[in-house]
C-alpha cells in the first residue's frame, strides 16, 4: 500500500568504542548457518543485525588509482602516477584484530598486510608490491604501491589491479579488485576530438593533479588536502571532481555544467575527501611552459595545463614545496595569446577512479576471505501490496547471499552474478501496521552471507504510508512501544540521502 521510495544514503557509522563486543559465539559453527531452517539461529542472527544497525563495526577498502596507465618499453619502468593507494576505515578492523588476538593465545599486535599487482589474465608472471599499513590522523590505515608498471610485454589494452589483504598471522582477508585502467602508449600530442572521448576529460569527472620539477620522477608533488588548506605533498594524493562552470555568473552562484573540459573553460575542483574547494579556474594549455590563451579544444589524459585564478592579473596556481601558492606569469610582447610560467605553475591531470568495499565481520565467526564482496549498484522494484518484488542489482552476487531490509530478512532468489530478486516484507515484519502509519519508514538495505557476514550498502528502503496520520484519529493500543523506538533508531541513522530513487507500488 502506499509510494514506497528506494533510496541511497551516505553512511553515518557511529563510533564504537574499544571494549564493545559484538560477536555472537553461538553463531560460531562448522555448518552453514540456514536462517530459515534453525529459527533459534535466526532470531540469534536478527538479534546480532539489530546491534550492528545500532553499532556498526564497519570494515572498509577504499581503493584509489588512475585511469589511464603508461606503457613502459625496453628495460624502462614507468611507474604509474599516481600510485595506487589503499584507505582500511572503520571500527571493524580494530575490532577483528581484537578478536583474532585473544583466539590466538601469543599473538599480539596483530597487523594488516597487503599485496598489490596486476591481474595476471592467465599468467602467472605477476609481479606484486608488498604493501604495510600505517595509521593517519584519522585512524585510517594507509599503503601506497609506488613501484607498480606495465611491460610492452604485456599487449592488453586495459587490466586491473588485484590486491589481497592478510593479517599477519597469515590468516587471508580477500581479493579485491580495481575499476579497469586503460594503457597507452604515451600522452597525446594531437588536438583532441570528442569522437575519442576514452582520453577526454568530461564535467563531474575525478581528477588529479600533480607536478614534477624539471621533469624528474624524484621531485613528483601532487595537490591534496590536509588540515583543510591545500598541500603539494611528496607523500599521498588526493582525488578532485573537476566541474565546468557558468563563467558569467559569480563565485557565490557557481552553478555545474555537463559536458567535456575543454582549454579556456572555467572550472571548479572540489576536493572528493573534504569537500573543499579552490576559487574558480580558467584551465590553460601548457606547451614549453607558456600558457596558450587561445587554445580551447578538449583536455586529454596526462596533458601538461595551468589554472589561472579567475579575474585575476595573471596570477596562477602554483606550488613552492609543500605550499600551494599563486603566481603571475610573465606576458610574452611578441606573443599576446602566451604567459610565461614557472616549473611550480605547470600540473600534470589524469581521471582517477575510486572504488570501496564495505563488509562487517562482527557477527561472523568463519575464516574464509570475505571475497567476493557483493556491491549493489541499482534497485528496480516491482508489483505492490503484498507481492512487492526488489531486483537487487550490482556485481559478485552468489547464492550464499540473503537480503536484509534492516534487521528483517527477505526471501532472496539468486539470479546471476548481477542480479538478486527478493520478496519485499510487509511491514508488518517491523512490528507496525499500514493501517496505523503515521510517517515514513526508512531501513537500510543489507546483503547478509550464510555464515553471517554482513555487507553494508549505501541503499535504503522506505515505506511510505497511502495517507497522513490525522490527529483526531486514535491509534491502535496493541502496537509495541519498543518496536517504534526501535523503527525511530532506525529512521533516525539511515534517512540522510544524497540521491532517491522514486517508485509508484
Amino acid at each position: 500500500p502506499g509510494e514506497v521510495v528506494a533510496c541511497r544514503a551516505e553512511e553515518c557509522p557511529a563510533p564504537l568504542p574499544h571494549n564493545t563486543q559484538l560477536s555472537l559465539g553461538a553463531l560460531c559453527s562448522a555448518e552453514p548457518l540456514s536462517c530459515r531452517s534453525n529459527p533459534y539461529q535466526a532470531d540469534l542472527l536478527r538479534d546480532g543485525v539489530r546491534r550492528y544497525l545500532q553499532l556498526p563495526a564497519e570494515q572498509t577498502v577504499l581503493i584509489l588509482h588512475a585511469k589511464v596507465a603508461q606503457k613502459s618499453y625496453g628495460n624502462e619502468k614507468r611507474f604509474f602516477c599516481p600510485p595506487p593507494c589503499v584507505y582500511l576505515g572503520g571500527p571493524g578492523w580494530k575490532l577483528k584484530q581484537e578478536q583474532l588476538t585473544a583466539r590466538d593465545v601469543g599473538e599480539a599486535g596483530l597487523r594488516v598486510w597487503g599485496y598489490m599487482g596486476l591481474d595476471t589474465m592467465g599468467s602467472s608472471l605477476m609481479e606484486t608490491q608488498k604493501l604495510s599499513f600505517e595509521e593517519q590522523p584519522d585512524a585510517k590505515g594507509f599503503g601506497c604501491a609506488k613501484a607498480l608498471y606495465i611491460s610492452d610485454a604485456d599487449k592488453r589494452k586495459h587490466f586491473r589491479l588485484v590486491l589481497k589483504l592478510f593479517f599477519s598471522n597469515g590468516q587471508e582477508i580477500g581479493t579485491f579488485h580495481s575499476k579497469l585502467i586503460k594503457v597507452i602508449s604515451k600522452p597525446s600530442q594531437k588536438k583532441q576530438s570528442l569522437k575519442n572521448t576514452d582520453l577526454c576529460i568530461s564535467s563531474g569527472s575525478k581528477v588529479s593533479l600533480f607536478n614534477r620539477l624539471r621533469s624528474q620522477t624524484v621531485s613528483t608533488r601532487y595537490l591534496s588536502v590536509e588540515g583543510g588548506a591545500f598541500i603539494a605533498s611528496a607523500r599521498q594524493w588526493a582525488a578532485f571532481t573537476l566541474h565546468l562552470a557558468d563563467e558569467r555568473c559569480t563565485q557565490s552562484e557557481f552553478p555545474l555544467r555537463e559536458g567535456y573540459i575543454r582549454y579556456g573553460s572555467v572550472v571548479q575542483l572540489i576536493c572528493t575527501a573534504t569537500g573543499i574547494t579552490l576559487p574558480p579556474l580558467i584551465i590553460r594549455k601548457v606547451s614549453k611552459q607558456y600558457a596558450m590563451l587561445d587554445v580551447d579544444e578538449p583536455i586529454s589524459q596526462l596533458h601538461k595545463c595551468a589554472f589561472q585564478f579567475q579575474g585575476s592579473d595573471r596570477m596562477y596556481l602554483c606550488l613552492s614545496t609543500e605550499k600551494v601558492i599563486q603566481f603571475q606569469a610573465s606576458p610574452c610582447p611578441k606573443e599576446a595569446n602566451r604567459e610565461l610560467l614557472n616549473d611550480g605553475s605547470c600540473w600534470t591531470i589524469i581521471g582517477t577512479e575510486t572504488v570501496e568495499y564495505s563488509f562487517s565481520e562482527s557477527l561472523a565467526c568463519a575464516r574464509e576471505p570475505v571475497s567476493p564482496v557483493p556491491l549493489i549498484t541499482a534497485l528496480q522494484l516491482s508489483g505492490g501490496g503484498d507481492v512487492a518484488m526488489l531486483e537487487v542489482q550490482g556485481e559478485h552476487f552468489h547464492a550464499h547471499l540473503k537480503v536484509w531490509f534492516g534487521d528483517v530478512e527477505a526471501e532472496t532468489m539468486y539470479r546471476s552474478p548481477k542480479s538478486l530478486m527478493c520478496v519485499v516484507p510487509d511491514i508488518s515484519a517491523f512490528g507496525s501496521d499500514w493501517r496505523w502509519l503515521r510517517y515514513p519508514i526508512t531501513v537500510p538495505l543489507l546483503l547478509v552471507r550464510d555464515d553471517g557476514l554482513i555487507y553494508s550498502s549505501s541503499f535504503t528502503f522506505t515505506y511510505t504510508p497511502e495517507q497522513s496520520f490525522l490527529p483526531g484519529q486514535q491509534a491502535p493500543t496493541d502496537v509495541p512501544q519498543d518496536s517504534d523506538t526501535l523503527l525511530n533508531s532506525i529512521h533516525q541513522e539511515f534517512t540522510r540521502t544524497n540521491f532517491h530513487l522514486f517508485m509508484q507500488s
